[in-house]
């Protein structure tokens, strides 16, 4: 038990653990945890949307692809150009001490390899939450994150991620909310 607890000590460090693309991008700040939360929604969605995928997989990819970052950190792009995270080692570190650390090894390795269907779509997930948030911030007058959206779109490797990018370029983020114009954003109740 004392290994587990430790676990969940760990996962919580990616609460902690800051996304650092966002510096570069002058705008926005998130956590590692927040984006594996928004990116296991995606996976979930991409999963309904796709035929002959296992769900529970590409779920469990999605939620733990990030995870060796509570050892390594966050790298983003510039920082890959000089120093590289042995993830390799961290997670083979991690899941040495978990008796359920072999299906986190495994999974988190077949997402790296990224030859699965499973694999390709938690990929496109994690590829799509990046997506949801440039987009989010356009939406908000970054400019930048105008340019940084047309590199993340050749990211993505399969047709329905693509299919669900375009859906997500042309719909204004506040639409899900702030769609409705009526009398009831005056009043705060329907007539």
């Amino acid at each position: 038990m004392k290994r587990i607890a430790n676990f969940l000590f760990e996962a919580g460090m990616l609460k902690r653990t800051p996304r650092t693309g966002f510096q570069f991008l002058g705008s926005g700040a998130e956590s590692v945890a927040e984006h594996i939360f928004r990116t296991v929604y995606i996976g979930f969605a991409l999963g309904r949307l796709a035929h002959d995928i296992d769900t529970e997989k590409l779920l469990k990819m999605c939620l733990f692809h990030d995870l060796p970052e509570a050892r390594t950190g966050d790298l983003n792009y510039v920082n890959k150009k000089y120093v590289k995270a042995d993830e390799t080692k961290a997670v083979n570190d991690l899941a040495d001490t978990l008796p359920f650390g072999d299906e986190i090894r495994e999974l988190i390795f077949e997402f790296m390899r990224g030859e699965s269907p499973e694999a390709k779509l938690a990929y496109d997930a994690d590829q799509l939450e990046m997506i949801v948030a440039l987009k989010e911030y356009k939406d908000l007058g970054n400019t930048y994150a105008g340019e940084w959206l047309d590199f993340a779109l050749k990211r993505l490797k399969t047709d329905i991620a693509r299919e669900l990018a375009g859906t997500i370029l042309e719909t204004d983020s506040s639409l899900w909310w702030f769609s409705d114009k009526s009398d009831w954003w005056i009043r705060g109740k329907k007539d």
